[in-house]
């Protein structure tokens, strides 16, 4: 006789990863006044580029042991960055907030999928029903719109980027472990400052103003930055791509709160999305645990003289 159960339990790299992402949904606010400062590309650029600095400068010492295996992780994790940052903006520039929030939440499902065609892991079925869960949720939260189907330039773009957000979980969990994680946080956050700087080029952007405002946004959270790859790589040598995936899904959540601070209301159909993501973050994490043999023996002998 067997029977199984359910338990509730979290990891403290998965705890931390929750954290951070509750701060990052923060940054919105903090990124809306900066796009007024900057034209998007060029701030990305500057953001990564300082978030670069701001981890090199305290890894000095183990960057000398930088191997190929690290610059070759840090250089496909900083371009996926990039791309995810980069091209969700350039999208933004073209369409609606509501369609590109959907588009770019297409990386939650694309993460499993990626996970089983390039690392050929398959997720536990509690992930995929938290997957399902935080799917409908962002539909829900974004908002979407009739025509949200029809793809455009700036809908293909975007679609992209969200590929490109997937990317960067699972090559994150691909080399987790395998590398150094202050030197290949430092490649990456490096590399991804350059394509940023270089996307400009195709989306006919220039230099700035260079303000006092723009430089304390680009400083603040450039060192947040560092602190968000550092804490990604180092968390997800123990959480899985799909578990990550389901906890970072909660940053437009945290969006939502943050701005509903600052004076912004979200509609009920929203709120009830927001509900959806953290349903599905609390069922990622039951785990079904078969009780062993002789335990379930115990019990079963435990009914019968009851």
């Amino acid at each position: 006789m067997s029977s199984s159960r359910y338990a509730f339990s979290i990891k403290p790299q998965e705890a931390i990863l929750i954290l951070i992402t509750m701060f990052w949904g923060g940054t919105f606010l903090a990124v809306q006044y900066a796009v007024t400062l900057s034209d998007p590309f060029f701030f990305v650029g500057l953001r990564f580029a300082t978030a670069a600095l701001a981890v090199a400068l305290i890894s000095l010492k183990t960057l000398r042991g930088l191997t190929m295996t690290e610059l070759k992780a840090g250089l496909a994790i900083g371009v996926a960055i990039a791309m995810g940052y980069s091209l969700q903006t350039w999208g933004l520039q073209t369409i609606p907030s509501s369609k590109s929030a959907f588009i770019t939440a297409m990386y939650v499902p694309l993460v499993p999928l990626l996970q089983w065609l390039c690392l050929r892991r398959m997720p536990g079925m509690m992930s995929c029903i938290g997957i399902v869960l935080a799917f409908i949720g962002l539909i829900l939260l974004a908002g979407p719109e009739d025509n949200l189907l029809a793809l455009g330039k700036g809908e293909i773009i975007t679609l992209v980027g969200a590929v490109a957000i997937a990317a960067e979980i699972i090559l994150i969990s691909a080399w987790a472990g395998k590398v150094d994680v202050k030197r290949v946080t430092v490649v990456q956050l490096a590399t991804a400052s350059l394509v940023a700087f270089l996307t400009m080029i195709p989306a006919g952007e220039s230099v700035p103003p260079m303000s006092a405002g723009l430089w304390i946004v680009a400083l603040g959270l450039g060192i947040f930055s560092a602190i968000i790859q550092v804490t990604m790589n180092w968390a997800q040598r123990s959480v899985s791509p799909t578990r990550a995936t389901v906890i970072y899904t909660g940053e437009p959540v945290w969006a939502g709160i943050f701005g509903r601070l600052a004076g912004e209301r979200l509609p009920l159909l929203a709120l009830l999305g927001a509900a959806f993501i953290i349903a599905g973050v609390l069922v990622s994490e039951l785990k079904l645990k078969r009780k062993n043999k002789a335990l379930a023996e115990a019990d079963s002998a435990s009914l019968d003289q009851s």
